[in-house]
């Protein structure tokens, strides 16, 4: 079975940084897009970043400028490293393969983050 393992969340300070480690169960994210989601209380969880399997990234516009997504095959992980936090970047962030706009494995526990102010 597919697990997916976010780490690498905490409490920071808002302008400080936090750099994500998303772990796949096998080689599950070759030749496919990777995405970064994140949950915030009482919200829908929305797609932040994504990273296609040629390496292209695109990113949603809270998080552009700030928000750097990557990727390694070989080691079945994908990263966000995140710069300049906000409080509104409080959420639980998870990972997932992406087709078309379709997650598709079963989500992880995801990495809490929480930006005080």
């Amino acid at each position: 079975q597919v697990q997916l393992v976010e780490s690498g969340g905490g409490l920071v300070q808002a302008g400080g940084s936090l750099r994500l480690s998303c772990a796949a169960s096998g080689n599950i994210f070759s030749r496919k897009a990777v995405g970064w989601y994140r949950q915030a209380p009482e919200k829908q969880r929305q797609l932040v970043a994504i990273i296609f399997n040629g390496g292209s990234t695109n990113y949603a516009d809270p998080v552009k400028g700030r928000f750097t997504i990557s990727r390694d095959d070989a080691k079945n992980t994908v990263w966000l490293q995140m710069n300049s936090l906000k409080p509104e970047d409080t959420a639980v962030y998870y990972c997932n393969a992406v087709f078309g706009n379709t997650p598709l494995y079963h989500w992880g526990q995801g990495a809490q983050v929480t930006v005080s102010s």
